[in-house]
């Protein structure tokens, strides 16, 4: 039979383990999650927010140094973050995330990318002696808020449910390969001809079409600007014509007063050389 006492220290190991656990968990609680739905927290305030991977090697070696700093996010008044890129596609896209771990630095809406060491002392240092302010801010056009990120979080989370209908038609449904394409490319197909449908619907409501009525013939005394000069044209051959007419008139009437003259000539002279033959 085993003495009391030698069963002392197993218990007093136990407890503390027990007891050592939840303040592990308790260090880790340091390190806030963010989602797709709580993201726009990060707009007030200070905070540093790294993003992984689980299977990224550089991204497991930054963890211990990264959980450290959190325990020193109270003291220096800024929110330490963390966004499972492989669970947050769409944060992914918003902030366009090229290479893990990227870190950024948030201060009141303005994001800044952090490239510097990754240590402990070196993250507080550059949140206590304020090196952000050395470093551009993000351009607005390019801000995780901006009308352009937000289009391409929502491109990436489409790119994330196509996957994951992919693998349910492989795995769970056991169509081949080649069925799930074609799947894919039926929706696509079907949903074009439906946005083109809309798309025509919303022209015709905001634009309808004017059927065309033959137009009046123009008249003379609502000419339009493009005609007017071919109306003094018309007007000046016109007003040419006149002087013309009036021009043979005259000559016309100045003829005949001189047959007229000649006529009354030759009758006054008629007489007087008949005398004269006589």
């Amino acid at each position: 039979m085993t003495p009391p006492g030698s069963r002392v220290v197993p218990v007093a190991v136990l407890l503390l383990l027990l007891w050592g656990t939840p303040w592990t968990h308790g260090r880790r609680s340091d390190v806030r999650i963010i989602t797709d739905e709580n993201w726009k927290e990060l707009l007030e305030g200070e905070w540093m927010i790294e993003f992984y991977a689980p299977w990224c090697p550089a991204c497991q070696n930054l963890q211990p140094e990264w959980e450290s700093f959190a325990e020193w996010g109270e003291d220096l008044e800024v929110n330490v973050a963390k966004v499972d890129v492989t669970e947050q596609p769409g944060l992914s896209g918003r902030f366009i995330i090229t290479a893990l771990p990227t870190i950024y630095h948030c201060k009141d809406g303005e994001f800044r990318r952090y490239q510097g060491p990754r240590t402990k002392k070196d993250f507080i240092n550059f949140i206590s002696e304020k090196e952000w302010k050395s470093i551009e801010p993000v351009s607005s056009w390019f801000g995780p808020g901006s009308v352009l990120m937000s289009s391409m979080s929502a491109l990436f989370q489409l790119s994330m449910w196509i996957r994951t209908c992919h693998n349910y038609f492989i795995e769970d449904l056991g169509l081949p390969v080649w069925g799930s394409y074609a799947v894919f490319a039926l929706a696509t197909l079907l949903s074009g001809l439906l946005l083109g449908l809309c798309m025509i619907f919303v022209a015709d409501c905001l634009f309808p079409s004017k059927r065309r009525r033959p137009q009046p013939y123009p008249s003379k005394k609502l000419l339009p600007e493009s005609s007017q000069p071919l109306q003094k044209v018309e007007e000046e051959q016109e007003a040419d014509e006149e002087d013309v007419s009036e021009e043979e008139a005259g000559s016309k009437e100045g003829a005949n007063k001189d047959f007229a003259q000649n006529a009354i000539r030759q009758r006054t002279l008629g007489p007087s050389l008949a005398t004269d033959k006589s």
